[in-house]
């Protein structure tokens, strides 16, 4: 396991659940992605509410299955290591959002 203490980028990706890539869910495209390509880890954040572009709100329902519900990806790596993966990740994303932020790592340990 290799060390990224320090200064840092974040990378954070929103998009919908409902979006695929060929058969899977496109969630799970990108994190294989991510995990192919060495970023140090990954986190699949799921929202219970939202809204984009489109302007329409989507909520969780305790009585249906709600579908569409906003997930958020984020990535904390080396600035060159995020730079790297990101053209693979901009191409598989048609919408949803990108940013990159700077991120200060104090820990980066087994167990999270």
């Amino acid at each position: 396991m290799r060390g990224i203490e320090g200064e840092q980028t974040l990378l954070r990706l929103i998009l919908s659940e409902s979006r695929r890539h060929d058969a899977q869910p496109l969630f799970r495209k990108l994190l294989e992605v991510l995990r192919t390509e060495g970023l140090a880890g990954a986190t699949v954040i799921k929202g219970i509410a939202g809204f984009g572009h489109d302007r329409d709100v989507h909520t969780i329902a305790i009585e249906v299955a709600a579908v569409g519900l906003p997930l958020v990806i984020e990535v904390v790596d080396t600035p060159q290591h995020i730079d790297r993966v990101l053209p693979k990740l901009e191409a598989l994303m048609e919408g949803g959002v990108i940013m990159l932020e700077r991120a200060h790592v104090i820990r980066y340990a087994k167990g999270a």
